[in-house]
């Protein structure tokens, strides 16, 4: 028998990826509601609380009351949701965002998955944060661009469905104009940053995949530092991890542009020291799938984690 594993909102983009990335593993048994019984309280509950972990796939409102459901100690929680991902008692589901991070996932009955945008601006700037190289009180500013999958199924509709509510021809469209992304409050507690992050998001008319961007003016950074002294703060910190690598010098510098659906399917997630030394500038970019690392990827290298199992078993 496999370790007991209830999707609550398996029919959702990211619950769906979660089950396929399980599905046939000898390690893992896959509990649903029974078909007969979906619309009985009861039932669900009783899942809830009757198997070894549980994987939040819902809105953050429908993730808090599931939660509330839950009262077997025993059962280990991940909520994919924004609900906790600064709640206390919850553990910050990047195992790569610091030392100590893994164990913390790894020995934690509630862990809170990542967004996907956050998991690019993190990984490059915690660690800068962290070597003090940028400084707490920085005004930093995030670009982004994800696929339409990362907006759920409405979204999908909107770029797949025509004829569906607020079907669009958009090659592009910002978005969270006024600067009010609930992934905002993420990204400025788990950097250690005094300031909430500028985030400029936007989707691209294509399904997943992403790229966040991190610019930085080095000339007015204190001390001055080079694209060099950035590049090795984030080759150290990631030098012996699995998922997450940064790319070198030399093939920055040969790059002629980066495609967001270039790591998709994965659980990778890719750093970029782009810039200009000349004029002390820096251009700091991250590759993942809003899907993998940024979504059901995670999930799953969170639950193997917490249940003793391979890191990467599934991914």
């Amino acid at each position: 028998m496999g370790i007991k594993v209830f999707i609550d909102g398996e029919a959702g983009t990211t619950g769906l990826q979660i089950r396929e990335r399980l599905a046939g593993r000898a390690d893992i048994e896959l509990l649903s509601v029974d078909p007969a019984r979906r619309k009985d309280a009861a039932a669900r509950a009783e899942l809830l609380n009757g198997v070894d972990a549980v994987i939040l796939c819902l809105p953050d409102d429908a993730a808090r009351e599931a939660v509330a459901l839950i009262d077997n100690p025993a059962v280990k929680v991940i909520d994919a949701s924004t609900a906790h991902r600064t709640s206390a008692g919850w553990i910050y589901g990047f195992p790569e965002l610091a030392p100590g991070q893994r164990a913390a996932v790894a020995g934690a009955t509630r862990v809170s998955n990542p967004g996907c945008y956050p998991t690019g601006f993190l990984a490059l700037a915690a660690p800068l944060v962290r070597s003090r190289l940028l400084p707490v009180d920085w005004p930093v500013s995030v670009n982004a661009v994800s696929g339409y999958s990362g907006g759920g199924r409405a979204m999908i509709a909107e770029f797949e469905q025509a004829g569906a509510p607020g079907f669009t021809h958009d090659a592009y469209r910002a978005y969270a104009l006024n600067l009010g992304h609930k992934h905002v409050m993420e990204m400025q507690v788990h950097a250690g940053l005094s300031h909430s992050p500028i985030f400029a998001p936007a989707v691209g008319r294509y399904a997943q995949g992403m790229i966040v961007e991190l610019p930085l003016p080095l000339w007015a950074l204190p001390g001055t530092p080079t694209l060099k002294d950035v590049h090795a703060v984030l080759a150290e910190t990631y030098a012996d991890e699995r998922f997450v690598d940064v790319a070198g010098a030399d093939e920055a510098r040969a790059m002629k542009g980066l495609d967001p659906e270039g790591l998709n399917g994965t659980n990778r997630l890719k750093l970029f020291v782009f810039g200009d030394p000349g004029r002390g500038q820096a251009r700091l970019a991250a590759l993942l799938d809003n899907l993998g690392k940024g979504a059901s990827g995670a999930a799953v290298q969170n639950l193997n984690l917490m249940c003793g199992l391979e890191e990467g078993a599934g991914l």
